[in-house]
């Protein structure tokens, strides 16, 4: 079904008075769940039948039928009033139920139709921090009538493409992802490499460093499951020497932790966080220290309207031109 004919279906699934059925098997139209419902609440025919825009005869029918299938009285006399039977009380209970659930489905698939809806993003941990909240307030600023909501979940790139491939995600913002998955991944920043020694150690004392240098000491390295570790191993093939890998964790808060109590030197993302340790920061001079980061969609899925203008929103904010996708 096409999002845009939401409007023609919807109207066709009412027009068409959609059936449901007992156990037995015998048709109950959507209908007359409405007609009962207005029945129940006005305790009266003709007004009732008014507030539905029908006959009169065409209401008694409706809900003759319905005892007829049930089995059972629904509405029974009460002087002036058409009062429900204990049996109507019961079956009003999950007959509000259903239309209510029916209804709010409707609405809610409406709402995704016209560009509102929820988008939910995953994302690295120090994406988290400025850049992903920056995007997605000057969005929601940019579409104030637009009901939009936002999801943030966090993690590292393999865990975020596994939530890609399972559809939890709509968008995902991490590290490239490998070419076998078929996602469609478009760069929109890039974070500078820093290395980081703990104080009193024997680069402590400099401001810049190639990284052959640190060839001869032990370093805390990123996990392989972290998209950050490729980056990290081709930055030491490039200059073709083999690190001393003392460590290995996944999370770069935790490697800047081990750092500052001594269990190794690492090449990190430049973050906040490192100003708060006990820690150096000294730029890598050679090789090429920048790590590029993208947002990424499985285009086997069908992309919402809200998700596709938020990610155009993005391109546009970064100045991305489509055609670069990889």
């Amino acid at each position: 079904m096409q999002i845009n004919n939401l409007d023609k279906t919807i109207e066709f699934i009412y027009n068409r008075a959609y059936n449901v059925y007992d156990r037995e098997g015998k048709e109950m139209n959507l209908f007359y769940l409405r007609y009962f419902v207005t029945l129940a609440h006005v305790q009266h025919y003709t007004k009732a039948a008014e507030q539905l825009c029908i006959a009169q005869p065409s209401l008694s029918h409706a809900i003759k039928q319905m005892e007829k299938e049930l089995g059972l009285p629904l509405f029974e006399k009460s002087g002036r009033k058409t009062a429900l039977t204990r049996f109507g009380e019961e079956f009003l209970v999950c007959a509000e139920h259903t239309l209510s659930t029916l209804d709010a489905g409707i609405e809610s698939l409406q709402r995704s139709a016209s560009g509102g809806g929820l988008i939910r993003l995953g994302l690295l941990r120090t994406l988290g921090i400025e850049y992903i909240p920056r995007l997605a307030a000057a969005f929601l600023k940019e579409n104030p009538d637009s009901d939009v909501q936002f999801t943030f979940h966090t993690g590292v790139t393999q865990s975020l493409l596994e939530g890609l491939a399972a559809k939890k995600y709509d968008l995902i913002f991490c590290s490239r992802p490998p070419a076998h998955l078929n996602f469609t991944a478009v760069q929109v920043q890039k974070q500078d490499l820093v290395l980081i020694v703990p104080k009193g150690h024997p680069l402590a004392s400099r401001h810049t460093v190639d990284l052959s240098e640190t060839a001869p000491y032990p370093q805390v390295f990123f996990e392989k499951s972290s998209g950050i570790r490729s980056v990290v191993d081709q930055m030491f093939s490039e200059i073709g020497i083999e690190p001393k890998i003392a460590y290995e964790t996944e999370e770069d808060q935790v490697i800047a932790g081990l750092v500052a109590r001594g269990f190794g030197i690492a090449v990190v993302p430049y973050m906040d966080l490192l100003l708060k340790l006990d820690v150096k920061i000294i730029q890598i001079n050679s090789p090429a220290s920048e790590r590029p980061l993208f947002m990424v969609n499985d285009d086997s899925v069908f992309m919402p309207p809200c998700v596709r203008n938020f990610r155009q929103f993005v391109l546009e904010e970064e100045n991305i031109q489509q055609q670069k996708s990889i």
